[in-house]
């Protein structure tokens, strides 16, 4: 077997030898460099890039927003709003057939747009959610599947920490393609597009979940009754007030976003400090203040874009020093809520688990990305580059076989490894050959998107299956896990086929966007 085919197998089989992720892919590359190097098969000057990627890395402006958008998850989840949401949907659908799994699909959507954060969705509706569904006769395995399946919309609705590191990956893929078609003067692919190509896809999905359990629910009664318990029917002012708070700050991220006015970057600072707030809110902090606080904010964000100050101009009047006063003291204003949810936030120690559970998945996060750059070098240089472009252009059936080929590929590999590390690995090789024979590169990131969310599904080393077992009572067997989650990995298939065969599903909006 050639070197590189060896390589990749060694690295799978060392994933699932348990040793840690980013340490194998390291001591992978190192081995067969080496290796490469005594049998004449590699040049080890090859490494003298390695340090230049990892700068690129260290210094990608997409990425600075990953552990931003990780802290805004994190302290959603530790401040109970998951709980607040579904108890209330489950008292506004409960009195429908299936309106329990109704109401988690829905929760899972809305956290998956605030939080972006598989293992806290699921483990809170586990713990919540799936007990009240057992208690009022679901069948075991359709609640664990719903419960299951729900947690993993914060991989395809944005924002997400999948699509963001999917982007800079497709964005250099792109470039690659353009420069082995002599296009020199090259274009990106910016967080934005994707965002916005993954909205209605991530919609889409839903839709699909929300079908299926009414359906199972007017086919079979007995698998999803109405709630038998007797609950108040909340008010619309209790259905506000639950939901009211995580829509605003998803309309504010994304909408900051799509529309241009900010960054990655700066969206996602925006989503940390709205998480706070919120976070300050449910804690205890004065209603007023935090109004005031946020509204003060926001009028801050919109003056100083309509109407900037620069007080370091040697003309500035008066009323600039007048209005640079004012938005002084909006600030203040804003920093002093921040620092008071904050302290709140640390008086009932919630602070420092959500700065460690942020620490431990972004260094997780880039220890993955920084060790793959090193992985994909070696590949390279041992020829695997050549040989992947030879395998997808000689598939049969052209570009649609090529591309059908490497979706069967994620789908499989996504039994056994993680969505970063397939995005990392894999997509590198594939991505620009892909492109190169015609493919849309928004389209085809938002199509591997939905692929790789289905890898939280997937036995054996589905992430959302451990969350899960780890969460759920007693009497939910792993089998009933697995075989509530089938039917669910289903309809993923059946969403990436109609995105496959209707790809103005997810190219429409950036397309009207930008």
């Amino acid at each position: 077997m050639p070197l590189d085919l060896m390589m990749f197998a060694a690295l799978i089989g060392g994933i699932l030898l348990g040793f840690p992720v980013a340490f194998t892919i390291a001591g992978v590359a190192s081995a067969f460099a080496l290796i490469g190097w005594v049998l004449g098969q590699f040049d080890l000057s090859l490494l003298g890039a390695l340090g230049q990627r990892v700068f690129g890395v260290l210094t990608n402006d997409v990425l600075i927003a990953i552990p931003l958008f990780v802290f805004m998850g994190v302290v959603l989840e530790k401040s109970r709003i998951a709980e607040a949401l579904l108890e209330t949907m489950a008292r506004l659908f409960g009195a429908l057939r299936g309106g329990l799994g109704v109401s988690v699909v829905l929760v899972g959507a809305l956290l998956a747009a605030s939080t972006g954060i598989v293992g806290a969705t699921v483990i809170a509706m586990g713990m919540i959610a799936l007990p009240t569904m057992l208690r009022n006769g679901y069948d075991p395995r359709l609640a664990s599947g719903i419960v299951c399946t729900a947690g993993t919309l914060g991989q395809i609705i944005p924002p997400s920490t999948l699509l963001i590191i999917l982007t800079d990956v497709m964005s250099n893929a792109y470039q690659q393609a353009q420069f082995a078609q002599g296009k020199f003067t090259v274009e990106t692919i910016s967080v934005g597009q994707i965002f916005a190509a993954a909205l209605l896809p991530g919609l889409l999905l839903v839709a699909l979940y929300l079908v299926y359990v009414l359906g199972r629910a007017w086919l079979i009664p007995g698998d999803a009754p109405a709630m038998a318990e007797a609950v108040e029917k909340p008010s619309r002012a209790a259905v506000l007030t639950a939901v009211a708070p995580p829509v605003l700050l998803i309309v504010a991220v994304l909408g900051a976003i799509l529309g241009g006015v900010a960054t990655p970057g700066e969206a996602a600072a925006i989503g940390a400090g709205g998480a706070v707030l919120m976070a300050g809110w449910r804690l205890g902090v004065s209603a007023r203040l935090i109004v005031a606080g946020t509204m003060a904010l926001l009028l801050l964000a919109v003056a100083a874009g309509v109407a900037p100050v620069r007080l370091q101009r040697s003309d500035a009047g008066a009323l600039d020093w007048a209005r640079g006063g004012v938005y002084a003291a909006l600030a203040l204003l804003g920093a002093a809520t921040i620092a008071a949810s904050l302290a709140k936030a640390q008086a009932r120690a919630m602070l420092r688990p959500a700065m460690t559970a942020t620490m431990t998945v972004t260094a997780m996060i880039f220890a993955t990305i920084l060790t793959a750059s090193m992985f994909s070098l070696v590949f390279i240089g041992l020829g695997g580059e050549e040989r992947i472009e030879a395998i997808l252009t000689a598939m049969p059936g052209g570009p649609v076989g090529a591309l059908i080929f490497c979706m069967a590929l994620i789908f499989v590999l996504g039994f056994f490894l993680d969505f970063v590390e397939i995005t990392v690995i894999v997509l590198p090789l594939v991505a620009p050959v892909l492109i190169t024979m015609g493919h849309d590169p928004i389209w085809l990131a938002v199509l591997i998107a939905v692929n790789l969310q289905t890898s939280f599904l997937t036995p054996p080393f589905g992430f959302s299956l451990f969350y899960l077992r780890g969460a759920a009572p007693p009497e939910i067997t792993t089998g009933h896990i697995y075989a509530g989650v089938t039917p669910f990995i289903g309809l993923q298939i059946v969403g990436m086929a109609l995105l496959g065969l209707a790809p103005v599903v997810s190219t429409w909006l950036p397309g009207v966007l930008y």
